[in-house]
Parts: structure tokens; sequence; C-alpha cells
């Protein structure tokens, strides 16, 4: 029997993740944690969450979201998850769960399906083999599990792949051809470092550049709490940015971005931010930091050369109706 979401689930489903997504490499979950991912998330929806029950338990778990002010969000409703019982993993039932969530996105007017990272349900995950250091967002389906396979088999496209990567900062130091390209930017008129009001002007400008509308919101308001942030400039005037710089409460590095102002590219900024931001959370006494990045991305010649490795990867797919 397939259901739409009552609260009356929680506990079991709850259970019902912690027996099979953590297989998957996911964190488990506590009912303080579920009620923060899913069930206080503005986007949650009653109607776009369902429980497959069998003998009176709950062996299956289904939940996705839409909103017209996501990324794609006019188009696209996005799937958080698709979860069944270790014994219960069949195509039929992964049918029964996909299905009631396409036709829920249909009846709301969507014309595509996307696992994608633009999902505002942020699920963590473990990174493998460390001490539970973790991440905080899955930006897909984890590669080779059953459910990427039943994807495939279920007429998804997989548009892309997001490699999960990883850095422990205890040994981490800035190479000396980063150290010589500061001082090649320096006598440009460059600079990079934390962000000083007293000296340092243009960041709104920077940010129209930047033409991110999260980064337009979230640095102003960083700034304005006197969270550390690094900054590029030129002569004084904003060019870039990266950061903020903010240890975790579990030993993880946050940041939301770097970006480069266009008509300050191709003076190595962007490299420098980068490895002065891993710089600046070393310092800040944080343990490890991890990102996850398309693995066509030239920045991963940036990140490999930092340090980081691929540990994890996640397949963004989608089916258009």
């Amino acid at each position: 029997m397939l259901v739409t979401w009552d609260n009356k689930y929680v506990s079991e489903t709850i259970d019902l993740w912690n027996r099979s997504a953590v297989q998957d490499g996911y964190k488990e979950l506590t009912e303080q944690t579920f009620t923060e991912i899913f069930l206080s998330s503005p986007y949650f929806d009653l109607k776009t969450a369902f429980v497959l029950i069998e003998e009176d338990r709950v062996k299956g778990y289904a939940c996705g979201c839409t909103g017209d002010d996501l990324p794609l969000g006019l188009a696209a409703g996005y799937i958080t998850c698709i979860v069944l019982d270790p014994e219960a993993q069949t195509d039929d039932r992964y049918a029964q769960l996909l299905t009631a969530l396409e036709q829920r996105f249909q009846s709301l007017g969507k014309k595509q399906t996307d696992f994608l990272f633009f999902n505002p349900m942020l699920l963590p995950w473990y990174i493998p083999g460390t001490p539970k250091h973790e991440h905080n967002n899955a930006p897909g389906v984890p590669v080779d599990s059953k459910l990427h396979a039943f994807l495939l088999r279920s007429g998804y496209v997989e548009r892309a792949q997001e490699c999960g990567m990883y850095l422990p900062l205890g040994n981490f130091s800035i190479p000396e051809d980063i150290r010589m390209k500061e001082q090649k930017a320096a006598q440009e008129g460059y600079r990079v470092g934390m962000f000083d009001p007293a000296r340092h002007t243009g960041v709104e400008e920077m940010l129209d550049g930047l033409d991110n509308p999260l980064w337009r919101k979230q640095v102003p308001e960083y700034i304005a709490s006197r969270t550390p942030i690094l900054l590029a400039d030129h002569q004084g005037k904003a060019a870039g940015f990266a950061g903020p710089v903010i240890r975790q409460d579990n030993g993880r590095g946050f940041f939301i971005g770097i970006g480069v102002h266009p008509a300050h590219e191709g003076h190595g900024l962007g490299s420098l931010l980068f490895f002065k931001l891993c710089e600046a959370f070393r310092d800040a006494g944080t343990e490890y930091m991890s990102l996850f990045t398309g693995n066509t991305n030239p920045a991963m010649r940036i990140y490999e050369k930092a340090g980081f490795k691929t540990v994890k990867q996640f397949a963004i797919m989608r089916r258009v109706f």
C-alpha cells in the first residue's frame, strides 16, 4: 500500500533510513535531523512525500519538492530521495515510489524530474575512509547504487557526474609556485587577504559583476556579521572573494564559493583565493574541507593541486515527461 505522508510514520521512516540509506553512505538520521531536513523545510509538501507499507511496516520512503522560486523550478520537480528496505529493493517497488513522485510533479505542471544539487533539501553523507567526516549535501544519486542502476533502466539520463572531494588540512601548505603567483599579482596591484572595511571598497559592484543572486544576498550578510571572508582587491577595490571562513562543529570548513569579477580575470586570483582559503581554514583549526564539482570542471586541477582527492561520485539525472 502506497500512502502520502503522515507524521505517524516518522519513527519507522527514520529506522528505515538508518537500515538502508546509510548503506549508500548517507548520514544516519535522528528525529531532530529528520525534522530539520524534511518536515521543517519550507519546500516539504505532504502530497509530495510517500510511504510504502507492507505487512503493517514501512518498507519505503520517497520525497520530492517543487518551488517556482528554485533554479529550474518552473519546469522541474526535484527528487530528494527514494529509500527501500534492503530486503525490498526490487524494480517494482522502486517504480511504485518513482511513479508517485512523477505523477505528483505532473499534476503541478512540471515538465521534468531532476536529481540535482539545486534541491533545497540537503542530505549529509559521510566521507569514506574518515572518522565520520561529513559533507552537508549530496548533489545527486550515488553512482553504482541500486537506485542509480534502476533509474538508468527506467529511462533517466545521466547528464553529468559530480565528484565529492576531500582534503584533511593538518599538513596543508601553499605551494611555492602559488606564492610566486601571489608576488606577481602584487606587482600588478592585487592583494588577497581578509576583508577589512577600513581599506576595501567596491564590494557591491564586485557582486553585481559576479551575477550570482545567492552571493549577492549572502556575502553582505556575512560582512555585516563580521564573519571572516577573503577578498582579492586591486588597489583596495574589490575584485573577488572566497569564503566565508566558518569552522563547523563537526570540524568541516564551510564556505559558499569563490568568485572573481570578469574585469579582473587572467591574473590568477581564483587560484590565489582558493589556496588562501585553505590556509585560512587550517589556521582557524579546521580539520578538513570537502566540496563537490563536475568531473569535467577545469577547476579540478586547482583542487587536486591543493591536495583534494575524489572520494565519492554522484550522478546528475533527469527525465523529461
